[in-house]
């Protein structure tokens, strides 16, 4: 049973054995030195504190071999983007054949709609989530004016009930079940950036399949998150970032998948370029087109190893500890952040993240009745830092690879003294 005291925080964090990891990244601090209470790994994760030694191999490598680090260096760079597939397919839960990193978000995820949104004059409409992260509705709005459909009509939206912010999966039912002759995708966000909702991946794919639409999802909020096990949800292709949850640092490459389904099919559609070209003639520049099987056939161009250099430090740490482990501790951690918001009462806070541990990540998304910006400005001038998402929510992430229970502890005491204040 969860206790509201300092020393019962202290007391999980002691019985914690994931709490060594998080001395391994540089915790922001304020003018005096003190940590601060870090809870937006939602948006940018922390520092690795070695990220700084596996850069720094790179450009030593750069500086002292020239052109020739591409096969010299201590991790030659033609090969390098290898060097995370095995890791990366871990994290998401797939097999190494459907992983690749490359690019970034939002085009990797047009990449594969010029593969997997494939509309006729008949089936041609769009599923995205209403609240979809903005980046993957323009996407799909573009994708639409791009076949020459309206990027209003022909874009259907899986929205909340009335009064209510999560989504129900009856209703996706419904939407198929009128209009599925006409869908020719489903896309949709993971892990709802908003609301912190964890959707049912399997469930999606296999609904979308039933009615012949392909099936794909932006998975930024989930990739290192949650555990997405990519494979068996038999989804056609998902996307996701690495510089939220996975720790790659502000922009850094993305993360892409193909089911092994479409591993060897050369007739897919695709956009290409010299790295998705078989690698034994890639080099001598004359051969026809020869696509590589699986997801390294949507590669275009060769990578940039810096950053590549950074994710492979994050994921290093991921292969040490197993997402099943990391998830595990987030269930613990967000269970006990959610118990001390509760603490406030149901007239104060209202949490509009799924109650079932099974349906979120780390993320709770809160609404403080009443308050407006002004109050996430004052937590954070408190020392929390925190992500204010328009209209009325504070997203909170307590990262289990590097937030505590005392930072959930000193997080919701600040937020209490801070709501007495106000009453006072």
């Amino acid at each position: 049973m969860h206790k509201a005291t300092l020393d019962y925080a202290k007391q999980q964090d002691e019985f914690d054995e994931l709490s060594i990891y998080r001395h391994q990244f540089h915790i922001p601090t304020d003018k005096h030195g003190n940590e601060l209470i870090y809870m937006t790994g939602n948006s940018l994760g922390l520092q690795p504190k070695h990220t700084k030694a596996y850069i720094n191999q790179e450009l030593e490598d750069w500086a002292n071999l020239g052109v020739e680090g591409h096969t010299e260096a201590k991790n030659p760079w033609l090969p390098y983007h290898e060097f995370l597939t095995e890791s990366m397919a871990n994290v998401v839960g797939a097999k190494p054949i459907e992983v690749v990193t490359m690019n970034t978000l939002t085009a990797n995820l047009h990449f594969m709609m010029v593969s997997f949104y494939k509309p006729t004059k008949t089936r041609y409409k769009i599923i995205i989530e209403s609240d979809a992260f903005p980046s993957d509705k323009y996407a799909v709005e573009s994708q639409l004016r791009h076949h020459g459909f309206d990027d209003k009509a022909d874009l259907i939206l899986w929205k909340p009930r009335k009064n209510e912010d999560l989504l129900h999966y009856e209703d996706l039912e419904a939407i198929l079940e009128k209009h599925g002759s006409e869908v020719a995708l489903v896309m949709i966000g993971g892990v709802n950036y908003y609301t912190g909702q964890y959707f049912n991946l399997k469930r999606i794919t296999e609904l979308g399949h039933k009615h012949g639409a392909m099936v794909g999802f932006d998975c930024a909020h989930g990739a290192g998150n949650v555990e997405l096990n990519l494979h068996d949800s038999g989804a056609d292709f998902a996307v996701w970032c690495t510089y939220k949850y996975l720790n790659s640092g502000p922009g850094s490459l993305a993360g892409c998948f193909v089911h092994e389904r479409h591993a060897y099919n050369k007739d897919l559609n695709r956009f290409t370029g010299w790295w998705s070209h078989n690698k034994q003639t890639r080099f001598n520049m004359r051969h026809e087109f020869d696509v590589l099987p699986g997801a390294e056939g949507w590669q275009l161009s060769n990578p940039p190893i810096l950053s590549m250099a950074a994710i492979k430090a994050s994921l290093d740490i991921f292969n040490k500890i197993g997402i099943k482990k990391l998830t595990e501790k987030s269930k613990k951690l967000t269970g006990y952040f959610e118990f001390l918001l509760k603490q406030l009462g149901e007239d104060t806070i209202k949490i509009i993240t799924p109650e079932n541990p099974e349906e979120r990540g780390c993320q709770l998304s809160i609404q403080v009745l009443n308050a407006n910006k002004a109050l996430h400005h004052k937590l954070t001038a408190a020392g929390v830092i925190s992500d204010w998402r328009e209209p009325d929510v504070i997203r909170c992430a307590p990262t289990p690879l590097y937030n505590s229970f005392q930072d959930v502890y000193y997080m919701v005491d600040k937020l209490k003294d801070m709501l007495k204040s106000e009453i006072e």
